[in-house]
């Protein structure tokens, strides 16, 4: 999903990047005061893990984009919509800065696209289906498949915005490929909540972020 320096346009390149401040602002300020302390080091393990499951990934369109996990639907069931753009934004910027995943110029954009709005179509599907009768672990498989499938759509309305490549083949190609990895997503993240949900913490975490 990160898309390189140099390809996206400057308007394409400032309004990520604008979006992507105003909401981290929010997050930082709505993460002071709700969050426990304690709940910082349980963040660092996450965005370990998420950084982790990251690092597996192939080139798409020419290397224009790639193709990964991204661990916002998992962060977002822990966590909460805001704590977890703040997870997610450590991950993607230490993958841009120390491993050139992804580029300087284009954070503001990668940030919003995985660290933003993965976790905030996840918390979509959470908040219509908490009060169904659909098990917990359906539930977290079709979040995590409709974060990746959605980031993708976005990732590619921005390459089609910027005439990286045309609008139908960016959306063909990464909805394509990233609906098969969003399998992939659901099926981790329906195995790791399960563990998750044992501790205190996360039970806690969950009612508070309801």
């Amino acid at each position: 999903m990160h898309i390189p320096d140099g390809i996206l346009s400057p308007t394409i390149l400032a309004a990520g990047a604008a979006v992507s401040v105003v909401v981290l602002a929010k997050s930082v300020q709505k993460s002071k005061k709700n969050l426990e302390q304690t709940a910082v080091p349980i963040m660092g393990v996450m965005a370990a893990f998420i950084f982790a499951a990251q690092m597996v990934n192939f080139p798409l369109l020419g290397a224009a984009a790639s193709g990964h996990l991204i661990g916002g639907a998992l962060a977002a069931y822990l966590f909460g919509f805001w704590p977890t753009t703040l997870i997610m934004t450590t991950v993607v910027t230490i993958q841009a800065v120390v491993f050139q995943d992804g580029g300087i110029s284009v954070l503001g954009v990668n940030i919003l696209n995985m660290a933003i709005l993965a976790p905030l179509a996840a918390s979509l599907v959470y908040k219509l289906l908490r009060k169904s009768k659909v098990p917990v672990s359906v539930m977290v498989f079709i979040a995590g498949w409709v974060s990746v499938v959605v980031t993708s759509a976005f990732a590619a309305l921005q390459l089609g915005a910027s005439h990286v490549v045309s609008y139908q083949l960016a959306l063909q190609t990464l909805i394509l490929w990233h609906a098969i990895i969003g399998i992939g997503e659901g099926l981790i993240t329906a195995a790791v909540v399960p563990f998750a949900r044992r501790s205190s913490f996360f039970l806690r975490s969950r009612e508070e972020h309801s």
